[in-house]
C-alpha cells in the first residue's frame, strides 16, 4: 500500500506538471473556495445570533405588540420575580431652526436595557463608553447620522412633536437594535416620561410597543407560557430562540443570495471537472494498457489513480478551503451593518463541507472515468480501437448527477430553492445539447457549399458530433453565466432605476388630523405648490370574511397568515387613485361597499361579492366587496389595500396622508411644514431610496464577490470544453500535414472550427441569457424590461473571439512540431 502511495503520488505531480490535471484542480479549488466562503460566514453568523440572543432582546424574553400592552402583564411579571422595562419606537421628524430630518424614535423606561448594552460619546468621533443608565426627561441621545445629518452637538435643541429636547450624548451603539426599516434610519433615544408631552401617540401613529423582561430561566419559560394565552392579535411573544427575526430574515435572505451564487460556482466546477476527468481518460487509456502488459491487475490500477485523485482532492480542497477563509472577511465587511456587535471566529465545520464537496465532485464526475480504465484492454498495445472506451455511460453520469443534487440541496438549505437550481442545470444542459445537435446536423448539410479552410472546418466538428455537442454546450453555459453576471444584471438595474418618472411623488406627509387639513393646503399654496390631495386613513383589523371570523390558523399561506395578523390602513374616495385600475366587480361611488388589491384578495380568497367585517378602534364595521383592484405599487403614490367608497367610514376616527412631488429648489418646505406642523411625519423618499440602495448594494457587493467563484468557474468551463477535443485535433492536424497540408490551410481551418464552436455556443448564451431576464424582469420584479441589442451583440462577439484565441493558443504548439512527433504521441 506504501508503494502504491509513493506511485500515485509521483504520477499526480507527473500528470499536473504535464498541465493535465491544472483545469480539474482549478475547478476545484473554485467550488471549495465558494463553499467555504459562504458557510465561514454564514457560521459565524449563527453562531453569533446564539451567543447574542438574549441582547438581541434587550431582555430573556419579549412581549411586542402594535397596540398598548395591557398593564397586567407587567404586574404578572413583578410577581413572578422578573424585571421588566417598557419601550415605544416609531418613525417621526426631528427638527433645528436649519432642518429637518427622519428619524427612529426609541421610548425606554428606567432599567433598559435589560440585558446588552448601550454606549455612548459626548461628541461625533470622540471615544464612547459603556452606560448604564437611560436619557434624562428632557433631554435626547442622537446616533451618529442623526447627529450629523441635523448638524446639532451635545447641548443644541431640537424639536420633537411639541417637544424641545437637549440634545445629551451621541448614541455609538445599542445591543437590541434590529436590522428591518426602523433600524436603519438614524436613531433617536428618549425618555419614556416625555412621550406623552410630545403629542405624537395619535389616532394612526404606528407604534409598536415592547415589554422586556429578564430573570431566572425557569421563571422566564412559565411567564411565557402563560402570556401567550392572553395575548390579542397582533401582538406576539419571541423568545430567546426567535431573537429578532428581522435580523434572521435579513440575513436569511442574504444567505440565500451567497448560497445561489455558491451553489452555480459548485454546477460550473461539475462540468469542468467532467471534461477534463474525460479527457484525462482518454490520454491515459495507452498508459494503462501498457500496465495491463507488464502485470498490473484492474485493482491496482484502479488504486493508484483513485489515491491520485484523492491526493489532488486533498490539496485542492485545502488551497479552496484557505480562499473561502479568506474571503469571507471581505464578506463580513460589506455585509457589517446587518448586526450589533463582532462576530466570533468559524468552528471547523464549513471546512468539513468544503472537503465534502470535493470528494463529491471526484467521485461525482471522476470516478466514472477511472472505471473505464481500469476497463481498459491489454489489446490496445497493438490496436487503439478499444471497445466501448468512448462510450458514455449513463449510469455512470447518472450517479455523478445524483450527487451533485444532493449536494445542492444539501448546500440550499431549501429543498425548493435546491430543487430549481438541479432542475435549471439539466434543462438548461438538455436543451442546450439539444439545440447544439440540431445546428451540427444544419452545419453538415451546409458543408457542401463551402471549401478550402471551412470545408475541413465544418468537417471536422460534425465527424466528432457527439464531442462536439457536449462542448458547445458546456461552452453556452459558461457563457450564459458570464453575460448574466456581467451584462444582465446591470440592464436589469437600469431598467428598474428607469421606471419611475422625473416628477414622481418624492415626498409623504403622514400623520394629518382632522382639523390641519385646511391650512395644511393653504401652506402648499403659500409655497407655490400644487393643492395636494390629502386621503383619510383609518387602522383596521380584518375580523371576519362573509359572516365567519378569521385568524392566521385559517390559512397555511406564510403571507396571509401575516396579512391576517397585521393591521391595515383602510381609506375611503369617491373616485379611483391614480395607478389604480379595476380588474373585476364594478367601481360605483353611489354604492357602500369595499374595493380590495387583487393580490391581497387572491391571498385571502376573497372575491367580489364576499362581505368584509373589519375592527377599527374596538368598533365593528362591515360591507360587501364591490371590486378588485390592480395597483402599481412603485408608482410612489398613495396606495390601500381597501378602499371604501362613501358611506362606510366616514364616521370612524381617522388621519390624513398625501405624496407629492417637491422641486429641488423647494427643499427648504418640508422644514416649514414640520415646523408649522410639529406632529406631522414627512418621509423624504429621495432619501430613503438613497438609504435602501445603499443597503442593497451593499449586498450586491457582497454577493458579487461570491458571484466572482461562479464566474470564474464558467471561465474554466470555456477552457474544459476547448481542450477536451485538443488531443484528437492535435493528430488530424499531423496526418493532414503528412498528407500534404499547409501551415495556411490548417490555420484556415481551424479557425473556421472554433469561429462557427463559439458562435453556435455564443447564440445559445445570448439567447439563454435574454431569456432569463427577460424573464427574471418580467416575472419576478415586474419590470417591462426590453432586452439590449448590447447582450446578443456582446456574448457572440464574445463568444466567438475567447474560443478562437483559446482554440489557437491551445494548438500552437501542434501547429509547431513534427508531423511524426504528433503521430506517434498519437
Amino acid at each position: 500500500m506504501k508503494s502504491d502511495l509513493l506511485l500515485a503520488a509521483r504520477m499526480a505531480l507527473r500528470d499536473f506538471r504535464a498541465g493535465e490535471l491544472r483545469v480539474l484542480g482549478l475547478a476545484l479549488v473554485l467550488a471549495v473556495a465558494a463553499l467555504t466562503s459562504v458557510s465561514f460566514f454564514t457560521d459565524r453568523v449563527a453562531r453569533s445570533v446564539t451567543k447574542e440572543a438574549n441582547q438581541l432582546l434587550g431582555g430573556d424574553l419579549l412581549v411586542v405588540g402594535d397596540r398598548p400592552l395591557p398593564a397586567a402583564l407587567s404586574v404578572e411579571a413583578q410577581t413572578r420575580g422578573l424585571r421588566s422595562v417598557n419601550t415605544w419606537t416609531f418613525t417621526s421628524m426631528a427638527s433645528t431652526a436649519d432642518g429637518a430630518q427622519l428619524v427612529g424614535v426609541k421610548a425606554v423606561s428606567d432599567g433598559y436595557p435589560l440585558r446588552g448594552r448601550v454606549r455612548t460619546a459626548p461628541a461625533l468621533n470622540a471615544p464612547d463608553t459603556d452606560i448604564r443608565a437611560i436619557p434624562a426627561p428632557g433631554t435626547v441621545w442622537l446616533d451618529e447620522r442623526a447627529t450629523a445629518a441635523l448638524g446639532v452637538r451635545s447641548g443644541d435643541t431640537v424639536n420633537l412633536g411639541a417637544l424641545r429636547l437637549t440634545v445629551a450624548a451621541v448614541l455609538t451603539f445599542e445591543s437590541d437594535r434590529g436590522a428591518n426599516f426602523f433600524a436603519i434610519v438614524p436613531r433617536l433615544m428618549m425618555n419614556a416620561a416625555d412621550l406623552p408631552a410630545s403629542g405624537l401617540m395619535q389616532e394612526g401613529s404606528r407604534i409598536m410597543y415592547r415589554l422586556h423582561l429578564a430573570g431566572d430561566d425557569a421563571a422566564v419559560r412559565s411567564y411565557a407560557a402563560w402570556v401567550k394565552p392572553q395575548l390579542a392579535r397582533g401582538q406576539k411573544v419571541e423568545s430567546v430562540e426567535e431573537a429578532q427575526p428581522e435580523v434572521r430574515g435579513a440575513l436569511d435572505r442574504a444567505q440565500k443570495f451567497l448560497r445561489l451564487a455558491a451553489m452555480l460556482a459548485v454546477v460550473f466546477a461539475a462540468v469542468a471537472v467532467g471534461l477534463a476527468a474525460r479527457r484525462y481518460m482518454q490520454r491515459h487509456l495507452d498508459g494503462c494498457a501498457v500496465m495491463r502488459c507488464l502485470g498490473a491487475t484492474q485493482a491496482r490500477l484502479t488504486r493508484l489513480f483513485l489515491i491520485e485523485f484523492l491526493l489532488l482532492g486533498a490539496l485542492a480542497c485545502a488551497i479552496g478551503c484557505v480562499a473561502g477563509y479568506l474571503t469571507q472577511f471581505g464578506v463580513e465587511a460589506l455585509l457589517a451593518g446587518l448586526w450589533a456587535a463582532p462576530l466570533p471566529p468559524p468552528g471547523p465545520l464549513p471546512v468539513v463541507y468544503g472537503f465534502a464537496v470535493g470528494m463529491v465532485l471526484i467521485l461525482g464526475f471522476v470516478w466514472p472515468q477511472l472505471l473505464k480504465l481500469r476497463r481498459v484492454s491489454t489489446l490496445r498495445v497493438l490496436r487503439r480501437d478499444w471497445d466501448d472506451a468512448d462510450v458514455v455511460s449513463w449510469g455512470a453520469y447518472a450517479f455523478g448527477l445524483a450527487c451533485l443534487s444532493a449536494l445542492i440541496v444539501l448546500m440550499a438549505g431549501d429543498a425548493v430553492l435546491g430543487a430549481v437550481v438541479v432542475g435549471g442545470f439539466i434543462v438548461a444542459c438538455a436543451l442546450y445539447a439539444a439545440v447544439a445537435w440540431g445546428a451540427l446536423a444544419l452545419v453538415a448539410r451546409m458543408r457542401g457549399g463551402t471549401a478550402g479552410g471551412w470545408r475541413y472546418g465544418l468537417a471536422s466538428l460534425t465527424r466528432r458530433r457527439v464531442a462536439s455537442t457536449v462542448q458547445i454546450a458546456a461552452l453556452g453555459l459558461g457563457l450564459t453565466a458570464v453575460l448574466l453576471l456581467v451584462i444582465a444584471r446591470g440592464d436589469l438595474l437600469d431598467a428598474w432605476r428607469g421606471r419611475l418618472p422625473v416628477d414622481a411623488p418624492n415626498r409623504f406627509i403622514l400623520n394629518i388630523q382632522p382639523d390641519q387639513r385646511d391650512a395644511v393646503r393653504a401652506l402648499f399654496a403659500e409655497a407655490g405648490l400644487p393643492a395636494p390631495e390629502l386621503l383619510p386613513m383609518s387602522r383596521a383589523r380584518l375580523s371576519a370574511i362573509n359572516g365567519r371570523a378569521v385568524s392566521p390558523d385559517d390559512y397555511t399561506d406564510a403571507r396571509a397568515r401575516r396579512l391576517v395578523e397585521r393591521e391595515f390602513n383602510l381609506s375611503w374616495s369617491d373616485h379611483l387613485q391614480v395607478g389604480n385600475r379595476l380588474s373585476g366587480g364594478q367601481w360605483d361611488a353611489a354604492l357602500p361597499s369595499f374595493s380590495v388589491e387583487a393580490g391581497l384578495a387572491k391571498t385571502l380568497g376573497v372575491r367580489a361579492g364576499d362581505r368584509l367585517r373589519f375592527e377599527i378602534a374596538g368598533r365593528q364595521v362591515e360591507s360587501v366587496v364591490g371590486s378588485l383592484r390592480e395597483l402599481e405599487w412603485d408608482s410612489m403614490n398613495v396606495n390601500f389595500f381597501v378602499v371604501a367608497t362613501p358611506g362606510v367610514l366616514e364616521d370612524f376616527p381617522a388621519s390624513y396622508i398625501t405624496s407629492f412631488h417637491l422641486p429641488a429648489d423647494k427643499a427648504g418646505f418640508t422644514n416649514t411644514l414640520v415646523a408649522r406642523f410639529p406632529n406631522l411625519t414627512a418621509v423624504d423618499v429621495d432619501a430613503m431610496v438613497r438609504q435602501f440602495r445603499a443597503l442593497m448594494d451593499q449586498l450586491a457587493t457582497a454577493v458579487s464577490v461570491v458571484f466572482g467563484f461562479a464566474l470564474l468557474a464558467g471561465v474554466v468551463v470555456l477552457l474544459a470544453a476547448i481542450e477536451a477535443t485538443h488531443d484528437e485535433r492535435r493528430f488530424e492536424l499531423a496526418v493532414l500535414r503528412t498528407l500534404g497540408a499547409r501551415d495556411r490551410q490548417l490555420r484556415a481551418a481551424l479557425l473556421a472550427e472554433f469561429a462557427v464552436l463559439g458562435g453556435l455556443a455564443g447564440t445559445l448564451a445570448a439567447v439563454g441569457a435574454v431569456a432569463l431576464t427577460t424573464a427574471l424582469a418580467r416575472q419576478a420584479f415586474q419590470l417591462p424590461y426590453v432586452p439590449s441589442a448590447l447582450l446578443p451583440a456582446a456574448g457572440l462577439a464574445f463568444s466567438v473571439v475567447a474560443v478562437v484565441a483559446a482554440g489557437l493558443l491551445g494548438l500552437r504548439g501542434a501547429l509547431r512540431s513534427p508531423a511524426l512527433a504528433s503521430l506517434r504521441a498519437g
